[in-house]
């Protein structure tokens, strides 16, 4: 038997990065992945946007292993602990208050999708309307509330099921460059002909990661928000992937200046791989009555403690902000060399910060080849986009810039071998 015969012998067909990184993983630190047969892999995907601060990040073990051996509570549900107290006090004090934000934090259960599920609830709740808007390419999750929301037909299909009360419009830019696609859906909100019935919620992505690296201009965000203002609509957020610094401030709106009514977290908020997610509601919105919206690990209290040894260590000042800015010129410099040196492939290259797509509609399946030819030669990189044709780069935030130049090296390497 192989180390991978186990497997496939008894895991659900489902599995899919282990198909793409055939190898058993044993060991990890920083920005390298080591296998069981001791090879070594750069890593360029970062548990899909969860390790934005790296493996096994040395500011944040030493606490978690102090707080475990202390017999700290480890599941809290949402009962008050000390681990909690301190995480919501580090979050209010060096991310809330910097940025005169006024939230009230509701912790949901383990995943993203957990997060919007019960944003788009109480956004129903506070309304007393059901329709949501949602934007073409966007993810929100796989259980069904979140499904619905989400445009992937690989993932729609899978639902087994009618998705409904969501309506579907067109994010920036998807009807090409110069069109405001706001125009179609201010239309159809003054429009009693058009059959958009008035929404609870927009729920949207400022940058879409699974949706093939999307970027939200500034000026689209905030026409989004003075429309839905306007029309006592709610603006959901969806920062899951996009925040924690991944598009190089804290929140990915940051840059458009706009204060959504909802905020979706998850993935890196705790900082070191433990789930943990988080809705930020305006205190109008928070309308749910006692145990109205469970789950029974909303209350990780090792992701607190590590979530909150990464805000005090990373965001009381913007020395990390400012490294991220960096590293994202970096990358996009060289993915802009890329795309001049091989132009036969038509490559866009589009993101922030650290969140950047190399897309190629000219040959979709480039994505993969590519993605196949680095891991390869050590480096884990994915795909992303409706048709997987965008390569898609999500380093931790830390990564150094030997180690950006040593991944970029390989792709560029494994991108002619392809070609």
């Amino acid at each position: 038997m192989n180390d991978l015969d186990i497997f496939e012998r008894y895991e659900s067909e489902v599995r899919g990065y282990i198909r793409s990184f055939p190898i058993v993983f044993d060991r990890a630190s920083g920005s390298t992945l080591f296998a069981a047969d001791g090879s070594e892999y750069l890593d360029f995907f970062s548990g899909a946007g969860v390790l934005n601060y790296g493996h096994n990040n040395p500011a944040l073990i030493p606490a978690l292993i102090e707080y475990l051996q202390s017999g700290g509570i480890i599941h809290g549900l949402d009962m008050a602990t000390v681990a909690k107290r301190a995480f919501i006090e580090a979050f209010t004090k060096h991310i809330l208050e910097p940025r005169g934000l006024d939230y009230k934090l509701q912790f949901t259960g383990p995943t993203g999708a957990n997060a919007v599920e019960a944003a788009l609830k109480v956004a129903r709740q506070a309304t007393g309307r059901s329709n949501v808007v949602a934007f073409t390419n966007g993810f929100h999750g796989l259980s069904l509330g979140a499904l619905a929301a989400t445009s992937n037909a690989k993932y729609r299909r899978a639902g087994g099921t009618a998705l409904g009360d969501v309506t579907r419009l067109p994010y920036d830019g998807y009807l090409g460059e110069g069109i405001d696609t706001l125009d179609l859906f201010e239309r159809m909100l003054d429009d009693t002909g058009s059959g958009l019935d008035l929404p609870a919620t927009v729920i949207v992505e400022a940058v879409q990661g699974e949706g093939g690296i999307n970027v939200a201009s500034a000026e689209w965000l905030q026409r989004l928000r003075s429309i839905t203002e306007a029309r006592g609509i709610l603006l959901i957020v969806d920062d899951i992937q996009a925040g924690v610094g991944r598009t190089g401030a804290f929140f990915s709106f940051e840059e458009s200046g706009i204060v959504p009514d909802l905020v979706t977290i998850s993935k890196s908020i705790s900082a070191s791989g433990l789930p943990m997610s988080l809705v930020l509601l305006k205190p109008e919105v928070d309308v749910w009555e006692p145990g109205a919206h469970t789950g029974t690990f909303r209350g990780n209290n090792p992701a607190f403690v590590t979530g909150r040894i990464a805000i005090e260590t990373y965001w009381q000042d913007s020395a990390f902000t400012d490294s991220i800015a960096e590293r994202s010129a970096q990358l996009r410099a060289a993915l802009e060399a890329i795309a001049a040196e091989f132009p036969q492939a038509e490559f866009t290259v589009r993101g922030r910060g650290l969140m950047y797509g190399l897309a190629s509609m000219a040959k979709p399946e480039l994505a993969g080849a590519v993605s196949q030819a680095a891991f390869e030669r050590g480096l884990v990189i994915e795909t992303s986009g409706a048709k997987d044709e965008v390569l898609k780069f999500l380093p931790a935030l830390t990564i150094t810039a030997d180690e950006l130049d040593r991944g970029l090296a390989i792709v560029r390497e494994s991108l002619a071998s392809v070609l």
